[in-house]
């Protein structure tokens, strides 16, 4: 994969930093505006973090431990993890305030959301180059799908461990590779008419997008914040299933039928993992160690803002929406 064009004064100091094959001068101000809407921001990120998987054409492998690189990613986590933090505080106090069961709680966390409907306006009334819009902001994560969540499964023990492990093998295709799920994802893209390439639409998608698959990173990269991964893997299993079913309606409303298989994977097989996400995991982590709620809870409540933000970027730029329009 060739390095994404800089779009900014930080993603340019990385991007440059990385083809010549220096750091030296990598320190870079971030400004004072929010991170996790500023796209040159987002984009440096995406690029530090892509050096944890598949790298780069050209980029020596061993930057991916360049203590410049590293302090440039931890102060643009700092101030990214701060803003989410503040942004789902309110939402977070008061789903840790109360008693019950943990899988109930994190299940009733994701259905009480009330962002904006895209699954419904992509069933009723999305066009086919929307459709395309959509999916094409979504291959940033998942040509990717649950490798951030990868990263978890040294941070766990026990019962969690072994049952992000029992999601994992699904989720990287149950021993078959045409079943891998990033493998599936492409096919869709292809049948639409997109470039099913890894990172192929990185210099296109939204600062939200990016912000979107980075959390994962951020979540999965940092052991402190495993407990917020494991959250957040939870509520995106969570919240599959009912949107899965009603994205493969509208694929095959507009004549598309074979770039529904991705999304028909996903009805009946995110029905079953939202539970052992929600419960085997997250309930087991809880019940290990009950200080770590807090922060399960605050994966769940990211997924959700980080979705209903993306959501309500995509409404807003098809000029859709209105309640009306988008209502379940």
């Amino acid at each position: 994969m060739k390095l994404p064009d800089p779009c900014g004064p930080v993603s340019r100091r990385v991007v440059e930093s990385l083809s010549r094959g220096s750091t030296s001068g990598v320190t870079v101000a971030l400004g004072d505006g929010p991170v996790l809407a500023d796209r040159d921001t987002q984009l440096a990120l995406w690029t530090l973090y892509e050096l944890f998987y598949r790298g780069f054409d050209g980029v020596d492998p061993t930057w991916e431990w360049d203590v410049a690189l590293l302090a440039l990613r931890s102060a643009i986590e700092r101030r990214f993890e701060s803003e989410l933090r503040a942004a789902t505080q309110e939402r977070v106090a008061a789903a840790v305030g109360g008693d019950g069961d943990v899988g109930d709680l994190v299940l009733d966390l994701v259905q009480q959301d009330d962002g904006p409907h895209l699954s419904s306006y992509l069933r009723r009334r999305a066009t086919a180059e929307q459709m395309r819009d959509f999916l094409r902001e979504r291959s940033i994560q998942q040509l990717k799908e649950s490798d951030p969540q990868s990263f978890l499964l040294p941070r766990l023990q026990g019962a969690a461990k072994v049952a992000l492990a029992e999601l994992q093998y699904d989720e990287f295709g149950a021993g078959l590779p045409d079943r891998l799920h990033q493998t599936m994802y492409g096919r869709t893209l292809a049948a639409v008419g997109l470039d099913p390439r890894y990172g192929a639409y990185i210099d296109d998608v939204s600062a939200v997008s990016l912000a979107s698959a980075n959390v994962m990173s951020m979540f999965g990269l940092n052991r402190r914040l495993a407990p917020a991964g494991v959250g957040h893997f939870a509520a995106f299993e969570a919240s599959s299933s009912v949107p899965s079913r009603r994205i493969a309606a509208g694929l095959e409303r507009l004549g598309l039928t074979q770039a529904a298989e991705y999304f028909e994977e996903h009805v009946e097989a995110d029905a079953v993992h939202e539970q052992i996400a929600a419960r085997d995991i997250c309930g087991t982590l809880v019940q290990q160690t009950p200080a770590l709620l807090a922060d399960v809870v605050f994966g769940v409540v990211c997924a959700l803002h980080l979705d209903g933000l993306s959501s309500t970027e995509l409404l807003t730029r098809w000029g859709a929406l209105d309640e009306n329009q988008v209502a379940s």
